[in-house]
C-alpha cells in the first residue's frame, strides 16, 4: 500500500503540480490539536496544507489506512496553489488499545514534488474525572477577625480539573471580595472572619466530562462577650436605715454570638447602704422678750435648731419672730437734760450696789461648803435603791409562732396579715473536741434481724457526758443513734431524705463506734452568708469528729438549687472545732485527693466524706438567672366555729425537712393541710414575693386584708435567717352557715414565675388532720447496722468488686459498670480509690435504698457480660 501511494503521488505530482510552484516545499495552514475523548464520542482530527500533491495521517508511528481518510483538494483563488485537506475521525477503541503503554499521538504528513513536511503531534486522551476528592474542606470555629483556611485537593482528572469555591450555594469571587482569595494549589483563605462569613462551604471541581462537588464544610464565626462598664449605683433600697444597693452591667460589649464564650463574672454586684434618715426641724425655745422700744414695741425670737432639718428633712413651720405693743407705763417717755443725767447716775449706783452684793454671796457660799465636806456624806448614797424590774408575762403555747411580721413598705396601703417563723427553744448541751464515746456497757444496743434496738433518750443522756459536742440538740424525733462495727450500716432521719450510709469496711476491723446523724435547726447555728450567698441544704451534724474511717462514708440530703452549675458556684461549708466555717469543697472543682467529693443530683446531694462534723451547702448565684426551689403550702383551721377564717401560706425551701418541721408545727396548732403543695423558682433577681386572694364570693366571704396583696421582701427570703415564712389571709364570711369556700389563691415573684392554687371546699365538712394521709411517714427504721442496710448481700459484693476491679482489655470492668448506671462523669474520683467497683456500688446503694431493684443491677452484670450477675440469684440463707 506504501509502495503503491509513493507511485501515485509521483505520477500525480509531475501531472498536476504547476511548473511554477515545483520547487515548494509544502506548509501546513492547519495542524492537527490535542483533543480529549469524551464517554464514547470520536474526536476529528483535521490538516490542511499548500502546495501539497499528497497528504495522509500517521499515528503512534503507523500509517492511518487510506480508507480512513477524508481528502479534500481546493485550489486558493488567490495565489492559485493547490490546497490539500484531510481529516480522520479516532475511536475509544483505537485509544485504548495502547493505553497506559504510551500516549497516543497522530501526525499529518504532506508530499510535493520537492520533499516532505510533518505536522506537530496531536495527543488524543481519554478525559475523565474521578469522584472522590483527594482532600475535602473540614468545618471550623473561628473567632472574629481570626484567618480561616479552608484546604481543598480536587479529584485526579484528564484534563486538570478547575476548581472554584461555593458559599451557601453561591460562587465566591475574589475579584469581587478582596477579603478573600484562592490560592495556587486551590485553598481557600479568608483573610478576617466576619460574622458574614459563617456558611457552608463547597470546593467545585469540573472538567469537559463532570462536575464534582466536595462534602460541605461548615464555618461558624462566633464572637465571645464582653462586659459593659458598670452602671451607677443605684440609689439604696432603704428610706430609712440599712438597705442595699446594686449596679449591673449586661454581657453586650459584644454580645455572645454562635456559640461564643458568655462573660465570666457577675452581672449585678449588691452592696449594704446605711440611708441617713431625713429630720424634721424643731423650734428652739422663745427668747425673752426685749426691752420696750422707742416705737412702744418689744420683740422675741427662737431658731429652727433642736433640732436643724437635714437630709430632705421639713423646715420649722411658723414665725420666728414675734413683736408686741408696750403699754403705756412701759413706754419710754421724752425728758429734760438735768432729769436724764439723774436718771443715768441712779442707775450706775444700783448697778455698783447689786454688784457688791453678789460677790459678798459668792464668798460666804464657799466658806459654808467647806465646812461640809469634811463632815457631811451624799445623801443619795443612802436613799438610792433598786429600781424594781418589771418581768413580763410567759407568752401563750406556740405564740412565738407567729412573731416576724413582714415587710410591706412597699404596698401603699396598710397591711393586716401575719409573717410567721418558728424559734426552736429546745436544750441544747456543749461539745468540745475529745476523745471518742466510752464502749456502752453490754446489753445497751443489740441486733435483731439487722435492726438496732436502743433507747435514744438514754443515748442522748450518755452523749450529753462527753466532751466533745458543740450545740447538739436533745431533738431525738430529728436524730438517729446506732453502734456499728465494719459490716458497715445506715442511718436515717424519717422523712427529711437525710441518711448516711456507712460501707462494709468503712470502720477498721476490731473497732465498734457510736454514731448519731441529726439535722441541726438554721436558727441553732449561726450561718455566715454573705453577698449573693443562700443556704441550699440542711444544716446537717454526723459524728463523733475525729473517728479514723477506712474509706468514705455516703452522706445524703436535699437540697433547694435548680441543679444548673452554670448558675451557681455551690460550696460545701464545714464547721471546724472553733465553730466557725470553712469552705471545703467548691462543686464542679474537686479534687480526688480531697476528703470531700459531692454528686449533685437534681433534688439531692450525695457527699462522699472521710470525715465526720457539722456540714452544710451554700449557694453563691453567679448572675440574676440562679433559681430557689421553694415549696408553697397552704393550711386552715380544721376546726371554725367563728365568723373569721384563716388561710396560711408558708414559703419553705424544697426540702423534706423543712417540710416535715413546717408539718409538725401545724399538727400541733391543731391546723390542716388543704391542697397538694406547688413548687416556685424563685430567681435572684432582687423581686419580691407577692401574694393575692381572689375570685371569692362576694355575697358569702370578704377579705379582711385592706391592700391588694402581700408581699415578703426578697431578702427575707434569699438571706433571711428562717428557712420557711408564712403570710396569713384573713377571711370574714357574712353568716355562720355558709361553710362553702371557693377562691384563687396566686403566689409570684414580681416579673418572674407564679403559681396559683384554686381552692373548692367545705370548711366545716373536711376534717382532714396534717397528719393523716398528707403527712409522709416514713417507716424505715432509722439505724439498720450490718447486711441488712444494704440490698446486695456482703458475700456477692466482695465476688462482684473482685470481678470488676481488675481492668479487662475490653473495657468490661468497673469502668463499664460506671457507664451503664450512668455515673461516668465521676470516672477520676472511682479510679483514685482502691476498689473503684466497692464505691460504685455504695453510690448505687445511697441512691436506691427505697426503689432499688437489685434484679436490675443483676441485668447490668449480664449485660457486661459477667457470669457474676447470676450470682444475685442465690438466696439470703445461702449467702
Amino acid at each position: 500500500w506504501l509502495k503503491s501511494c509513493k507511485a501515485q503521488r509521483s505520477e500525480h505530482a509531475t501531472a498536476t503540480l504547476p511548473a511554477a510552484f515545483s520547487d515548494l516545499l509544502p506548509h501546513f495552514l492547519v495542524e492537527p490539536e490535542d483533543e480529549f475523548i469524551v464517554k464514547n464520542k470520536p474526536v476529528t482530527l483535521t490538516c490542511r496544507s499548500s502546495p501539497a500533491t499528497q497528504i495522509y495521517f500517521k499515528c503512534n508511528g503507523e500509517w492511518v489506512h487510506q480508507d480512513d481518510h477524508l481528502i479534500e483538494r481546493t485550489v486558493d483563488p488567490a495565489t492559485a496553489l493547490p490546497i490539500m485537506q484531510v481529516t480522520i475521525d479516532i475511536t475509544r477503541q483505537q485509544v485504548e488499545k495502547i493505553f497506559g503503554l504510551d500516549e497516543y499521538w497522530c501526525q499529518c504528513v504532506a508530499w510535493s514534488t520537492t520533499g516532505t513536511q510533518k505536522s506537530q503531534k496531536a495527543y488524543i486522551r481519554i478525559a475523565y474525572l474521578r469522584k472522590n476528592f483527594e482532600e475535602e474542606p473540614q468545618g471550623k470555629e473561628v473567632a472574629l477577625d481570626q484567618e480561616v483556611l479552608l484546604r481543598c485537593h480536587p479529584p485526579e482528572g484528564v484534563p486538570q480539573a478547575e476548581v472554584e469555591w461555593q458559599r451557601n450555594e453561591d460562587v465566591i469571587t475574589p475579584a469581587s471580595d478582596p477579603n478573600v482569595f484562592i490560592t495556587t494549589d486551590y485553598n481557600l483563605v479568608i483573610k478576617k472572619a466576619r460574622l458574614a462569613d459563617t456558611g457552608n462551604y463547597t470546593c467545585v471541581a469540573k472538567n469537559i466530562v463532570a462536575r464534582r462537588k466536595s462534602t460541605s464544610a461548615t464555618v461558624l464565626v462566633y464572637v465571645n462577650g464582653g462586659w459593659s462598664t458598670w452602671t451607677t449605683w443605684s440609689s439604696c433600697s432603704a428610706v430609712c436605715g440599712r438597705g442595699w444597693q446594686k449596679r449591673s452591667r449586661s454581657c453586650t460589649n459584644p454580645t455572645p454570638l454562635n456559640g461564643g464564650t458568655s462573660c465570666e463574672g457577675q452581672n449585678v454586684q449588691k452592696s449594704a447602704c446605711v440611708a441617713t434618715c431625713p429630720v424634721d426641724g424643731g423650734w428652739s425655745e422663745w427668747s425673752k422678750w426685749s426691752a420696750c422700744g422707742a416705737d412702744c414695741s418689744m420683740w422675741r425670737s427662737r431658731e429652727c435648731t433642736q433640732p436643724s432639718p437635714g437630709t430632705g428633712g421639713k423646715d420649722c413651720q411658723g414665725l420666728d419672730l414675734q413683736s408686741l405693743n408696750c403699754t403705756s407705763e412701759q413706754c419710754p417717755q421724752t425728758v429734760s437734760g438735768a432729769e436724764d443725767v439723774a436718771l443715768y447716775v441712779g442707775m450706775v449706783a444700783v448697778a455698783l450696789c447689786l454688784t457688791l452684793l453678789l460677790i459678798v454671796v459668792v464668798l460666804v457660799y464657799r466658806r459654808k461648803k467647806e465646812d461640809l465636806d469634811a463632815d457631811v456624806a451624799d445623801s443619795s448614797i443612802l436613799t438610792t435603791g433598786f429600781q424594781p424590774m418589771g418581768i413580763k408575762p410567759s407568752k401563750p403555747e406556740n405564740s412565738h409562732l407567729l412573731t416576724i411580721q413582714p415587710d410591706l413598705t412597699t404596698t401603699t396601703t396598710s397591711y393586716q396579715g401575719t409573717l410567721r417563723s418558728r424559734h426552736d427553744t429546745t436544750g441544747k448541751f456543749s461539745m468540745t473536741n475529745g476523745p471518742l464515746l466510752d464502749p456502752l456497757p453490754n446489753g445497751s444496743h443489740t441486733l435483731h434481724n439487722g435492726k438496732l434496738n436502743s433507747d435514744p433518750a438514754e443515748f442522748v443522756s450518755r452523749l450529753s457526758t462527753q466532751s466533745y459536742f458543740k450545740t447538739l440538740p436533745r431533738d431525738v424525733a430529728n436524730s438517729s443513734y446506732g453502734t456499728f462495727n465494719f459490716l458497715g450500716g445506715r442511718l436515717t432521719i424519717p422523712s427529711t431524705g437525710i441518711s448516711l450510709l456507712i460501707p462494709p469496711e468503712a470502720i477498721p476491723r476490731g473497732k465498734i463506734y457510736e454514731i448519731y446523724l441529726t439535722v441541726q435547726r438554721k436558727e441553732d447555728l449561726r450561718l455566715p452568708l454573705a453577698g449573693c450567698q443562700t443556704l441550699l441544704s440542711p444544716v446537717v451534724s454526723c459524728g463523733p469528729p475525729g473517728v479514723v474511717l477506712s474509706r468514705p462514708v455516703i452522706l445524703s440530703m436535699d437540697h433547694c438549687s435548680d441543679a444548673c452549675l452554670d448558675n451557681w458556684a455551690i460550696r460545701l461549708k464545714k464547721q471546724n472545732y472553733e465553730g466557725t466555717w470553712e469552705d471545703v469543697l467548691l462543686m464542679g472543682e474537686e479534687l480526688v485527693s480531697e476528703p470531700y467529693y459531692c454528686q449533685l443530683e437534681a433534688e439531692t446531694c450525695r457527699l462522699f466524706s472521710e470525715q465526720l462534723g457539722t456540714l452544710a451547702l451554700v449557694g453563691e448565684s453567679l448572675h440574676m438567672g440562679a433559681a430557689k426551689r421553694l415549696r408553697l403550702v397552704l393550711f386552715s383551721d380544721a376546726y371554725c366555729s367563728t365568723l373569721e377564717y384563716n388561710i396560711r401560706v408558708y414559703c419553705m425551701d424544697d426540702t423534706q425537712d423543712v417540710f416535715k418541721e413546717v408539718m409538725q408545727m401545724e399538727r400541733q396548732l391543731g391546723g390542716r393541710l388543704i391542697d397538694e403543695p406547688h413548687v416556685l423558682l424563685f430567681k435572684d433577681s432582687y423581686h419580691n414575693l407577692r401574694l393575692s386572694i381572689h375570685d371569692m364570693p362576694q355575697a358569702h366571704w370578704r377579705s379582711k386584708l385592706l391592700a391588694g396583696y402581700q408581699e415578703i421582701p426578697f431578702y427575707h427570703i434569699w438571706n433571711g435567717s428562717q428557712r420557711y415564712l408564712h403570710c396569713t389571709f384573713t377571711l370574714e364570711r357574712l353568716s355562720l352557715s355558709t361553710c362553702e369556700l371557693t377562691c384563687q389563691l396566686c403566689v409570684w415573684q414580681v416579673e418572674g414565675e407564679g403559681q396559683s392554687f384554686s381552692l373548692d371546699f367545705n370548711i366545716a365538712k373536711d376534717t382532714r388532720a396534717v397528719d393523716s394521709e398528707f403527712l409522709l411517714m416514713d417507716s424505715t427504721a432509722a439505724a439498720l447496722a450490718g447486711p441488712s442496710a444494704f440490698q446486695i448481700p456482703y458475700l456477692i459484693r466482695q465476688k462482684i468488686c473482685s470481678s470488676l476491679d481488675a481492668p479487662c482489655p475490653n473495657g468490661a470492668d468497673w469502668r463499664m459498670l460506671a457507664q451503664r448506671l450512668k455515673l461516668e462523669r465521676h470516672m477520676s474520683f472511682f479510679a483514685s480509690k482502691a476498689s473503684p467497683t466497692s464505691v460504685i456500688l455504695d453510690l448505687w446503694e445511697a441512691q436506691h435504698f427505697h426503689s432499688g431493684n437489685i434484679n436490675q443491677l443483676a441485668t447490668v452484670m449480664a449485660d457486661i457480660g459477667k457470669q457474676e450477675a447470676m450470682i444475685f440469684l442465690v438466696s439470703d440463707g445461702e449467702c
